[in-house]
């Protein structure tokens, strides 16, 4: 493998999510399944500090259906940057929310799939404004289908006008159906400079970054389809994984 340092990692906790979208690319319903065990992730992520990693995300799946979340996040927000991306939709339950405010990871990202939703939208903007208020760093990630461009370009006015700066907003291009081009993400963009993952441009491993699934599969990229299975929870073992795999872009 060239010059490939393991420094930001994102890990699926499961594929279990009540929202159940139709288009998620791990495939995430309402009875999904748990393969990671809460010490495993720990350790894990306690290996691969050792080993050079500053920044880990958890999601889903929804993270925060995932028992022993706040037990991943307690554990983990000493050592490394801690990020977790939800829907928002458990911070509805009380007891979670409680639980969040005692263990709160760096960054919560909380994601608009359907930006013509008018509930949707709300939740999103409400526990965005709660998380600022309780001093946590919060994003939003704003997913971009190619049927609902003129959609999404007037969220992304409201998200301003409701003061989410540019630089708190992730576009996310939709998978496998209905993906837009990179001409329509900027559009949905505006004449500002923009985030968005680096594979708009170019489908490429990444030398820093890669992903690991619900069932203990590994790659440099969550939606590429040559995962490779870990044989050992170790950072030897993600690079060990690594080295096996014959990497494929999305599209093929």
């Amino acid at each position: 493998m060239k010059s490939f340092t393991l420094q930001r990692l994102s890990i699926d906790l499961s594929n279990r999510c009540s929202k159940a979208c139709g288009f998620c690319y791990n495939r995430s319903f309402a009875e999904g399944v748990v393969m990671w065990q809460p010490q495993e992730v720990i350790d894990l992520i306690k290996d691969c500090v050792q080993n050079g990693l500053h920044a880990v995300s958890l999601g889903g799946g929804e993270p925060f259906e995932y028992e022993g979340i706040f037990d991943v996040i307690s554990a983990l927000t000493p050592l490394l940057f801690v990020s977790v991306t939800s829907n928002g939709l458990p911070l509805m339950n009380k007891a979670i929310w409680d639980r969040l405010l005692k263990n709160k990871p760096d960054k919560i990202h909380v994601t608009i799939h359907n930006p013509d939703n008018e509930e949707e939208v709300m939740n999103a903007l409400n526990y965005f404004d709660l998380l600022t208020k309780e001093e946590m760093k919060a994003g939003m990630n704003v997913l971009v289908s190619s049927d609902k461009i003129k959609e999404t370009k007037n969220l992304v006015k409201r998200l301003s006008q409701s003061g989410v700066s540019r630089k708190e907003i992730i576009f996310i291009p939709r998978k496998f159906s209905l993906q837009p081009t990179a001409q329509q993400m900027a559009e949905v963009a505006g004449t500002e400079p923009f985030q968005a993952p680096s594979c708009l441009t170019t489908c490429r491993p990444s030398e820093r970054f890669c992903s690991l699934s619900w069932n203990k599969q590994v790659n440099f990229c969550s939606y590429s389809p040559s995962k490779a299975t870990i044989r050992e929870f170790s950072y030897n073992g993600i690079i060990n994984a690594l080295n096996t795999i014959n990497f494929k872009s999305c599209m093929i």
